[in-house]
């Protein structure tokens, strides 16, 4: 009997473009080839961010809370899917929907408030209702800015 490859690459697993996977996984890693999805990351993670996913692969939900890259996903892992030495814990930035109070003439700062890194600025021109510009060079994609919006017009994406 022979197997007919094609056939069974449809039982393949294909990563998501847009799910936030856990940082600092490894570049050009097939993340759901190489995870066991044992959930040993799920229950480590201190900001209940790490959620089972499409598959039962862990993917961060930022409804939730932000990411402190605490590295307890890390530590809990035991698959060789981290690189710790790379200079930021991943690619992900946030982006903000046309769905922003500021567009509706609705006063409203939380996101930039709750940003540490300062990454959201609103350019006030000759109005004072703007949505906020996302500074890519200053987003680390840690989600502070997506469970504090009061309408949700914050998502953080993987940066490709």
């Amino acid at each position: 009997m022979s197997i007919n490859l094609a056939r069974r690459s449809l039982f393949r697993r294909k990563e998501q473009n847009n799910v936030v996977r856990l940082p600092w996984l490894k570049a050009d890693l097939d993340f759901t080839e190489m995870c066991t999805r044992c959930g040993d990351c799920t229950a480590a993670c201190p900001e209940q961010i790490i959620v089972v996913g499409d598959g039962g692969f862990p993917e961060i939900d930022f409804s939730v809370s932000e990411c402190s890259f605490c590295k307890e996903c890390v530590n809990h892992c035991k698959e060789d899917l981290f690189d710790l030495t790379q200079a930021q814990p991943w690619a992900n930035k946030a982006t903000i929907s046309n769905s922003c109070l500021n567009l509706e003439s609705v006063y409203c700062r939380s996101c930039a408030e709750s940003c540490e890194t300062e990454a959201l600025a609103f350019n006030f021109t000759n109005t004072t209702f703007v949505s906020p510009d996302v500074v890519l060079d200053a987003c680390n994609g840690c989600g502070a800015c997506v469970s504090i919006c009061p309408v949700n017009a914050i998502l953080v994406k993987p940066n490709r």
